[in-house]
Formats: structure tokens, sequence, C-alpha cells
């Protein structure tokens, strides 16, 4: 029953991922509409000019009272309150919405720092016995896993990246935040060399859902895969050496520049290549970089403006 449970939640939080982030891309965005003439029209005419008021969003009826975002200060934190009383603040606060868990509603809403590539916390606001009651779910420095709703509770199922293992999160009116098991990265099982195709990947941690790549990392990384594939997270697509193999670069989520990683894979000869600089300046590879290629060393130095 309960690896059904997450296995269904896990489905619908992949649905629901790219909700949180697309608040920071939308909300209060002033467009100014253009009259006939060409001219940008008044911002004050505007559908969406209130919100450019302060940075405010509308206030929320939510349980007899009403949930308010505001900004006290320029460029200061929004401050997330209820009927005046505060609950949370930070850069980045934006309502999700309001759901019902068995007889009860509750309201949802992301907090966080903002930035590339973190999710917000999620804060979680009902009321008992007549009192206003919240909790944050943040399970790491990034964020909360995304939310997937059910009559019954709200699962917090995470994203994981190559190595890891974490737990899954449910809360409920009645049972609070518990965990409801474990979950492990696993790749796609039978996949193989001949099956890794890189127009396909967003990032080149993708590449790791192939099961070849996945065991070659593990024998080259151990136990430091998930933070070379953390050093990936804040990149784009991939690039391509002149033998084939395809490369790329990317950073640790609020630390580009102070913590980079490198990723090669050469799908013909079988290899993967690693480098990272970490938090002490100091690169690492894997396996060293005498040892690679020179196309690929070449790649490699370029990425690093050597």
């Amino acid at each position: 029953m309960t690896r059904s449970l997450l296995a269904g939640a896990c489905a619908l939080a992949w649905v629901l991922m790219p909700v949180a982030g697309a608040h920071a891309q939308t909300d209060n965005v002033l467009v100014p509409a253009e009259d006939p003439s060409g001219d940008a029209a008044d911002p004050s005419n505007t559908a969406n000019a209130a919100q450019a008021d302060d940075d405010r969003q509308a206030p929320i009826p939510f349980e007899g009272g009403q949930l308010t975002i505001t900004q006290p200060e320029q460029d200061g934190e929004k401050v997330l309150a209820y009927d005046g009383k505060q609950l949370a603040s930070n850069y980045d606060v934006f309502f999700d919405r309001i759901v019902k868990i068995g007889d009860v509603n509750v309201a949802l809403v992301d907090v966080g720092d903002g930035g590339n590539q973190c999710g917000p916390a999620k804060v979680i606001v009902w009321k008992k016995d007549g009192e206003i009651q919240t909790t944050t779910v943040e399970q790491d420095e990034c964020g909360a896993p995304p939310a997937a709703v059910s009559d019954s509770a709200i699962y917090f199922v995470p994203y994981l990246l190559p190595g890891d293992s974490k737990p899954a999160l449910q809360w409920s009116p009645t049972e609070g935040l518990t965990t409801s098991g474990n979950l492990t990265y696993t790749p796609e099982p039978g996949t193989d060399w001949k099956d890794v195709d890189p127009s396909k990947y967003d990032n080149i941690i993708d590449a790791f859902h192939n099961e070849a790549v996945y065991k070659a990392g593990q024998a080259l990384l151990g136990n430091d895969m998930p933070d070379m594939a953390t050093s990936l997270l804040v990149g784009g697509g991939t690039e391509k050496t002149a033998s084939g193999a395809f490369y790329a670069t990317g950073c640790v989520p609020h630390d580009c520049g102070g913590n980079d990683g490198f990723m090669a894979v050469d799908p013909a000869n079988k290899k993967l290549y690693f480098a990272r600089r970490g938090d002490n300046g100091e690169p690492q590879a894997w396996p060293p970089v005498k040892d690679w290629p020179a196309d690929i060393k070449k790649a490699y130095e370029d990425a690093q403006g050597n």
C-alpha cells in the first residue's frame, strides 16, 4: 500500500513540478499595453498595473480572514500575514492554492530566497480550534519538493540527483509532517551506451538516467556522485567534440563561479570524465585530467578559460 501510494504521489509531483518555478517568472510582471498609435499606454490603465504597487499580491480570503502578501520596504523581503499577524517572510513569497484535506481548508504558500534552480519552501496554513497554524516544509537548503495533494494528505516527493536517497514526506492536519518512506535514485533498467542521446537532455545530468552511464559514473565517483551532480545543476544543453563525445559545464545553485562542474560522455568508447572545483577552490578530476583524451581536455580547458 505504501509503495503504490508513493508511486502515485511521485507521478503527480512530477506533473506539478513546473508550477513553483513558474511563479517567479510570471507573477508581478508589468507589461504596458500599446495603443493603436504605437505609443505605450499609461501603465495605470493596464490590467496588471495594480501588481506594480509595492509589488503586492491581492489579499486571499481564507477561513473568515485574509491572507496577505506585502512588501513593507522597497527591495526588502515580502511578508505573508493572516489578518495582520506575520506568518513568514522572504524575498520570494507567492500564494499557491487552497486545498481541502479531509474537512480542513489548507492554504499553500511558496516562500524562498529565489535564485537559479532553487525551489521555495512550502508554508502550510490552516486553522485549528479557531487559531491559525503554520508548518514549513523545507527538505534541504534548496527548498521543498513539489506538493502532491490527495483527499487525506499532502505528499512531498523529492527530486533526486544521481546517488541520492531521500525521504518522501506527507502532511495532514491530524498527523502533522511524517515520513512516508525513502526514495533512491534509480536509472532506467536495461539502458546501455547505444541508448545515449544527448539531443534529449535538458541538462547533462539527464545522462545518468541511462543505466550504463550511471554505473560508470558510480564506479568513478563513488560517494562523490551527488556532489558532482549538484555542481552541474545550473546548466543548459550539451556541446560535442570532434570525436563525438559530448560535454557540458554547470555550477551549484547560488554559487556559480565558486563551485563549478564539468562532465563529458564518450559513448563510443564507453567512458566518462568529470571535473569539479569545490568549496576550497582546488579542482578535482575523475580520472586525472592528464589521462583525458586531447579533445575533451581542450573542451574542459576552454570552459575554464585556460
